[in-house]
C-alpha cells in the first residue's frame, strides 16, 4: 500500500526521473557508438596500438563510477550536472564497445578475407560485406552490455547533481523510505530490460541465425 501511495503522489517527479535519465542513457549510448566504433575498426589494423588502447579501456573501466563522477567534477569545465556524467558514461563504454568490435572483426575466418581480395575486391568492400555482416554477432553483444551498463550506472550520476531514478535510491536510503528505494530500483531495472529485449529483437532481425550468439 505505501509503494502505491508514493507511485500515485510522486507521479510528476517520476516521470521527470525517468526522462532524465533516459535521455542520459541514450545520449551517452549515442555518443559512444560514434566515437568507439570506429576506433575499433581502425584498431583492427594495428595489433600493437590495439593492446595499448585497449589496456587503457580496461584501466578505465576498472575505476569505480563514483570515483569518476567525483574526479570529472573536479576538472574545471565540467562541474557538477549532466557534462560530467556524460563524459564518465562514454569513457565506460570504451571497453565493451572497442573490445567486441575489435575481437569481432578479428574473429572473421582469414581464409574468408584472404578468398575475397583474391576476387578483387577492395579493402573498404571487404570491411563493409564481410568483416562486419560476419562480426556482427559479437559486436551487438558488445552494444547490448554497453545499453546495460550505462542505464546502471547512470544511476549513480544523481550523486552529482543529475535528477534521475538514482536520486530516488540514494534519497531513499537517506530517509529509510523502502517505496521510494523500489520505486527508482525498479524502473532502471525495467528500463535496462526493456532496451536489452529490444536490441534482442533488432539482432534477430539483422543477424543471421547461424551467426547468432
Amino acid at each position: 500500500m505505501d509503494f502505491i501511495n508514493f507511485l500515485t503522489n510522486n507521479t510528476g517527479t517520476i516521470v521527470e526521473y525517468t526522462g532524465n535519465h533516459f535521455t542520459l542513457v541514450l545520449q551517452a549510448v549515442s555518443v559512444s557508438l560514434v566515437i568507439w566504433v570506429p576506433v575499433g575498426l581502425l584498431l583492427t589494423k594495428s595489433d600493437k596500438w590495439a593492446a595499448r588502447v585497449l589496456s587503457l579501456a580496461n584501466t578505465i573501466f576498472c575505476i569505480p563510477s563514483l570515483s569518476m563522477f567525483a574526479i570529472l567534477v573536479a576538472i574545471p569545465g565540467f562541474g557538477l550536472g549532466r557534462k560530467s556524467a556524460l563524459f564518465a558514461l562514454v569513457l565506460y563504454a570504451m571497453m565493451p564497445l572497442i573490445r567486441n568490435v575489435h575481437v569481432g572483426v578479428k574473429s572473421v575466418d582469414r581464409n574468408v578475407i584472404e578468398a575475397a581480395k583474391g576476387m578483387g575486391m577492395s579493402t573498404g568492400r571487404i570491411m563493409r560485406e564481410i568483416l562486419l555482416p560476419l562480426g556482427m554477432p559479437i559486436i551487438f553483444a558488445g552494444f547490448r552490455i554497453t545499453v546495460v551498463m550505462t542505464t546502471g550506472i547512470a544511476a549513480i550520476a544523481t550523486y552529482i547533481g543529475e535528477r534521475n531514478l538514482g536520486r530516488f535510491i540514494s534519497e531513499g536510503l537517506v530517509r529509510s523510505n523502502t517505496p521510494m528505494m523500489v520505486t527508482g530500483a525498479l524502473i532502471i531495472s525495467v528500463i535496462a530490460i526493456g532496451l536489452d529485449s529490444i536490441l534482442g529483437a533488432i539482432e534477430k532481425r539483422i543477424v543471421p541465425r547461424g551467426l547468432r550468439i
